[in-house]
């Protein structure tokens, strides 16, 4: 009876223990793109951390090619690729070299990302966005609304890793006011259009 009680107690220590664990920090894609799968591009900085391998585990940047070098295996294309597809890749090519390598790549700086924001704003063009962005962020990129801005009528344009295109009509005017509105946040290679 005593030894059901006591281990009773210790496995509820253990789940309440669990519940409150601190969560891990989120790393910038997480923080900028959230369940979106990011794919790298040029000047993303990249670290591939090989277990027990410092000489191994380089901090790169994505060169304009889309390439990056690392010891033993060379150049890579990592331009379009995931974080995971990178790993995977790499942990596949050590594993001519290193038994059973384990790899672990992590997004250090995401500077590829851009949106283009075109129409009734002051500088229409391509920016890159550094942490998660809403249109007005975009738009504010761009110099803000020109004086004949629809601010009811703003476009975000999405292309789906599929191909398949999106187009949402967003008035972002109450979010301008304070009045709470839909917060639409862009990911890379969004295209926003105001009229």
């Amino acid at each position: 009876m005593i030894f059901t009680i006591f281990f009773a107690v210790v496995t509820l220590a253990g789940f309440i223990a669990c519940a409150f664990a601190q969560r891990p920090a989120m790393n910038p894609v997480t923080r900028a793109y959230g369940d979106a799968e990011f794919k790298l591009g040029p000047d993303d900085v990249v670290e591939v951390f090989v277990y027990k391998e410092p000489e191994l585990s380089p901090t790169v940047v994505v060169r304009p090619d889309g390439k990056i070098s690392l010891p033993l295996i060379g150049e890579l294309m990592v331009n379009g690729k995931s974080a995971l597809e990178l790993q995977r890749e790499v942990t596949q090519k050590l594993a001519q070299y290193i038994a059973e390598p384990s790899v672990n790549v992590i997004v250090k700086e995401v500077n590829s990302a851009k949106v283009s924001v075109l129409g009734e704003v002051k500088t229409p063009g391509m920016y890159k966005i550094k942490d998660r962005a809403t249109i007005l962020d975009a738009v504010a990129l761009a110099g803000g609304f020109t004086e004949y801005a629809r601010r009811d009528k703003v476009t975000l344009i999405r292309i789906e890793p599929n191909g398949q295109q999106h187009r949402i009509q967003i008035n972002v005017e109450d979010q301008i006011k304070g009045r709470k509105g839909d917060l639409f946040y862009i990911l890379p290679y969004d295209k926003i259009y105001v009229q």
